[in-house]
């Protein structure tokens, strides 16, 4: 999430109660989860194995559980607990909006028909000659294309699933993302996909989506992908142009399925792979490598009998 204007580290500071170690003069210009931050960003740390990677990451600022040497170019904010800090500013900065019967901050291209019965929530942006169908919801901050079609019972900008264990169970982390659709897109009837809990989750251009999928929280789909009905993509995995899902796929969080990989129904995911190739089983493998497994359990039974007469005829 970017600020509509930059802020003074101080006054970051002053919000959550946290030390200053650096220039508390510096502008924050937005707030982002560790995968997602750019020069400028604030981000958070609070177990000392992810120090280095937060320290080292592209993000200007941290909010961190003890003082340490600040690195050359950066500033900490140290206080004892940098979850909550991070859902207090997210909250300060985007607090929720409850919708009104009649937003009045959207905005709506020319040619684009919206059906009865849909729910706009607020700041959203729906390009021109796109078909928003019975009963979509569209939540606060979604951005969609032109020439998009969003199918009945679709609802968009849904919550991250994203939760902290803590002594008194999970703490919901407070979702600040948006939901972008670029132009073209189609999105089946009955679907659900999350914003992102400080960045975008984005539908790329010309992606076909079916019914029944679920998009989690700031995934990325490149364009012209094809996902079947009952995909599951769980948060933050990129998938790239091209690639071809096939029904009842899931995808484990935080992966990447490289350009134009194709992966059979009912495979499931559970590590980054190569563009390029077919994939089928789970975890999923390349799909001669699967035929092969299965042509050799096939035969298993029969090579086990074989073993067992050979070592009885050596006895």
């Amino acid at each position: 999430m970017k600020f509509k204007n930059p802020v003074p580290l101080k006054e970051i500071a002053a919000l959550i109660n946290a030390k200053i170690i650096g220039d508390e003069n510096a502008l924050v210009i937005g707030i982002n989860e560790i995968h997602k931050v750019t020069a400028g960003d604030i981000t958070f740390v609070d177990v000392e194995k992810y120090y280095k990677k937060s320290l080292t990451s592209a993000a200007s600022y941290i909010i961190i559980n003890k003082e340490i040497e600040c690195p050359e170019g950066k500033a900490l904010l140290v206080l004892e607990d940098p979850f909550t800090g991070y859902n207090t500013l997210t909250q300060h900065f985007q607090p929720f909006e409850c919708l009104q019967k009649e937003s009045t901050n959207n905005s709506i291209g020319e040619g684009t028909i919206i059906e009865p019965n849909v729910v706009i929530g607020e700041h959203v942006k729906i390009g021109k000659n796109s078909h928003i169908r019975a009963n979509v919801v569209l939540h606060s901050y979604t951005e969609v294309g032109d020439n998009v079609i969003i199918q009945s019972g679709t609802v968009v900008g849904t919550d991250a699933f994203y939760y902290k264990k803590g002594p008194n169970g999970f703490e919901k982390w407070h979702s600040c993302g948006r939901v972008i659709i670029e132009n073209d897109v189609e999105i089946g009837a009955l679907c659900t996909i999350d914003k992102g809990v400080s960045g975008d989750t984005i539908i790329g251009q010309g992606t076909k989506i079916d019914n029944h999928c679920h998009i989690g929280h700031g995934v990325v789909i490149g364009e012209n992908c094809l996902l079947a009905a009952q995909v599951g993509v769980a948060g933050k995995t990129h998938i790239k142009d091209g690639v071809v899902l096939y029904g009842q796929v899931g995808v484990a969080q935080s992966l990447t399925i490289g350009e134009k990989a194709v992966i059979s129904a009912q495979s499931g995911i559970s590590k980054s792979l190569e563009g390029g190739k077919a994939y089928f089983g789970s975890p999923a493998v390349p799909i001669r490598t699967h035929h092969k497994e299965k042509v050799a359990l096939r035969n298993l039974p029969e090579l086990m009998k074989k073993l067992e007469k050979l070592l009885k005829e050596e006895a």
